[in-house]
């Protein structure tokens, strides 16, 4: 189990990036600029899966350190310290677990089994990547979050989505945020799709 301090946890938030589904590079050459826009002062990045290239993690770890879960795209990726199957630790004092692939449960039940199946033990927050279906609810006093993909969202053909999570004391905000929200000068020599 890893427990993340941070100096923000006595001092204020700790701000959490969430990513999954980036594809890189068969479905967008690179990460969208609007990603280090949009984690911008995180004190920690989680990958839901999906990732394909290692550099994806080396980018966003310039940023903040970084935890992956593997998706299931990811079977050739390689040996990695910061990709599992799933992760599960605390933050801060809230339990977080991260994995690619988790139906979003219909019951508390089949919440709690799915829990134990994937982590282990209860968490306060859940999150998933795999459906591109970027969502950020309550279900049964858990957070569930998918933050979508910065470049294969559902709607397709533009920009995408990330989460952010940030947790003050025992509170837990999650919110999704369209990546188009963080203008970028335009530069002719970048292109990413």
């Amino acid at each position: 189990m890893i427990i993340f301090e941070s100096a923000g946890s006595e001092t204020g938030p700790v701000r959490i990036g969430l990513i999954a589904d980036s594809h890189i590079p068969s479905d967008a050459k690179m990460l969208p600029p609007h990603v280090a826009a949009a984690f911008r002062g995180v004190d920690l990045i989680l990958h839901a899966g999906d990732i394909y290239d290692q550099t994806v993690l080396d980018e966003l770890e310039r940023i903040a350190p970084v935890l992956a879960a593997r998706g299931n795209g990811d079977g050739d990726f390689p040996p990695d310290r910061r990709v599992e199957r799933s992760h599960t630790f605390d933050v801060a004092g809230v339990s977080l677990g991260i994995t690619h692939g988790l139906a979003y449960p219909g019951s508390a039940e089949d919440c709690d089994r799915a829990m134990q199946r994937e982590f282990g033990r209860h968490v306060d927050v859940i999150v998933v990547g795999d459906t591109h279906v970027a969502i950020a609810e309550m279900f049964d006093g858990i957070h569930f979050v998918n933050p979508g993909s910065p470049t294969l969202p559902k709607n397709l053909y533009e920009l995408g989505t990330v989460g952010l999570l940030e947790i003050t004391g025992s509170t837990v905000e999650a919110r999704i945020v369209r990546l188009d929200e963080f203008p970028i000068p335009f530069q002719r020599h970048l292109i990413y799709y």
